[in-house]
Order: structure tokens, then C-alpha cells, then sequence
């Protein structure tokens, strides 16, 4: 129950959002853009101003890599056994591979680590903000009907913010630049601001989702690697690295996170298997009511 207790706030600001969006009716896609290009990286560039750079996040590095990978090939894999394919396999590598590690993951850590986790879930949420900026771009690109993904990625790297505000906030760090007290505060507000709002705009996303002719078998072998084989994966490669007890927990419970929903955006724009990336992504967060629990019943 204590766990249900974490949650239920969380579920609590997403219904806002939800709630809001059927009522009302919003422009979500500019209210994502608002949230992604305006606030996200004030977050981030207040996580990494100041920060001493340490073999801790080269090890979250590479276990964002690590996972990435793992679960690609093994995506991979069924598709090529199911005979599956380009546009199925790329939306069911969408469905599978990238987890909601931002909207979710980030406040679900501050819920349950406090401030603490917070720094290392950001780390991890800008990692995983630049594979699907690049990699997701790819998969969604390819498996749309004009394919050529390539191109398509190596614009989204040039415009992707988040990673403007981890290389200011550094080179504020490392040029020592100082920030008046003022600014300081207003980067607070702002930054404080932004894990409540992208939490709403999730809970917007997710009112637009509709599911459409359930692919059963496919959705079952997606909904496995997301929520089992996932965070499964990421135990093994925590004991593989040097960190610390809480971040190995952090680590396995953003693996555990349901599907992004912006996977489900960029299979909209690029008609890569739709249908299929917004059920696995409602259903996987409707799910994750009870797995999320069971797994922090097991962690902490």
C-alpha cells in the first residue's frame, strides 16, 4: 500500500492532464514543444551546472547504452522469427526499447529517493532524451513508407535542447561563470516547474491514444520486453557496474518505466505501425500500476 501511496499522486497529475484534454480540448503537440524546448532544458542545465563530472555517469552512460542495445537486438530478433515486416519491427522496436523515463520516471524517482535521485534520474533521462532524439528518429524514419531514416536523425541531433542545456550548463562549470542569485531563482522556478507540467502533458497524451485492432501476440512479446525483460536486463548490467546501492535500484526502475509517449508522435508523423506504438504505450502505462509497485516492493 505504501508504494500504491507513491503513485497515487503521480496518477493523480496525470489525471489533471487527462482529464483537462477531454474536457477542454488543448494543442498538446505545443504544449509538448513548450515543455521540451523551454523547460526541459533549464532542468537539465541546472542538473549539470556545477556538477564534477565522475565515473558515476560514465557508468550510467553506458548502462543506457547497454539496455538500448540489448533490447534493439532482441526486438530485432522476434521480428525476424515472426516475419514481421520493416514498418512492424521498427514500431514494435518504438513500443519497446524506449521507456518513459522523463514524464514518469523523473518524478516517480523524486517520490520515492527525494532530491537525492533526483540529479542521477535526470542524468539518465537526458541520455535517453538523446538516443530517442537519434535512434528513435532513425527506427520511426525507417519504418515509414518513404523510408531513410538516416537523414531524419542527424537533423533531429542538431535540434535536439536538451543536450544544449547539458553543454551550457558544463561550460558555465568548467569557464567558472558565476550566476547572480537572481538568476539562480529564476532558474529554479522554471526548473522546478517542469517535472509537474510534463507530467500534465503525458496525462494529455495519453487522452488522445485510442487503441484499434489489438495485435495481441505482438503486443504480448512487447509488453514482455518493456516491463519484464527490461528492468531484467538492467539488473544484470548493475552488477556488472561500480555504483552505488540507489542508483542500481534507479537504474532498474527506469527500466521498468512503460513505453514513451512520444514514441507514439513520432510513429503518428511517420505512419511507422501508429495504432500499435499508442496501444503498447496506454496499455503499458495502465499496467505499470501494478508492476511498478511489485518491483519497488522487491528494490526498496
Amino acid at each position: 500500500m505504501e508504494f500504491l501511496g507513491i503513485l497515487l499522486p503521480i496518477f493523480l497529475i496525470f489525471g489533471i492532464g487527462y482529464i483537462g484534454q477531454k474536457t477542454i480540448g488543448f494543442d498538446v503537440r505545443n504544449l509538448s514543444t513548450m515543455a521540451l524546448y523551454l523547460l526541459s532544458p533549464v532542468l537539465v542545465f541546472r542538473t549539470f551546472y556545477g556538477i564534477e563530472l565522475q565515473w558515476t555517469h560514465l557508468y550510467m552512460f553506458l548502462y543506457c547504452m547497454g539496455l538500448f542495445l540489448s533490447l534493439v537486438l532482441l526486438t530485432t530478433l522476434i521480428g525476424r522469427a515472426k516475419g514481421y515486416n520493416t514498418p512492424e519491427t521498427c514500431g514494435m522496436i518504438l513500443a519497446s526499447v524506449f521507456m518513459n523515463g522523463g514524464n514518469y520516471g523523473v518524478p516517480l524517482v523524486l517520490f520515492v529517493f527525494g532530491n537525492e535521485g533526483l540529479d542521477y534520474a535526470v542524468f539518465l533521462m537526458v541520455v535517453q532524451a538523446l538516443l530517442m532524439s537519434t535512434m528513435g528518429v532513425y527506427y520511426a524514419a525507417k519504418g515509414s513508407p518513404e523510408g531513410g531514416g538516416v537523414r531524419s536523425a542527424l537533423t533531429a541531433v542538431r535540434r535536439v535542447p536538451v543536450a544544449y542545456g547539458v553543454l551550457v550548463g558544463l561550460a558555465f562549470t568548467w569557464l567558472g561563470v558565476p550566476l547572480s542569485e537572481p538568476i539562480l531563482q529564476a532558474v529554479d522556478l522554471v526548473a522546478n516547474a517542469t517535472i509537474p507540467i510534463i507530467m500534465i502533458v503525458l496525462g494529455m497524451q495519453l487522452a488522445q491514444i485510442s487503441i484499434r485492432k489489438l495485435k495481441l501476440e505482438k503486443l504480448s512479446y512487447s509488453l514482455s520486453l518493456k516491463m519484464l525483460v527490461s528492468p531484467a536486463i538492467a539488473l544484470v548490467i548493475t552488477l556488472l557496474l561500480p555504483v552505488e546501492p540507489m542508483l542500481k535500484q534507479i537504474m532498474i526502475l527506469i527500466a521498468a518505466m512503460p513505453t514513451a509517449a512520444n514514441t507514439t508522435l513520432l510513429a503518428l508523423q511517420f505512419q511507422t505501425d501508429a495504432d500499435f506504438v499508442s496501444s503498447a504505450t496506454l496499455i503499458s502505462t495502465s499496467l505499470s500500476v501494478i508492476t511498478l509497485p511489485l518491483l519497488m516492493f522487491w528494490l526498496v
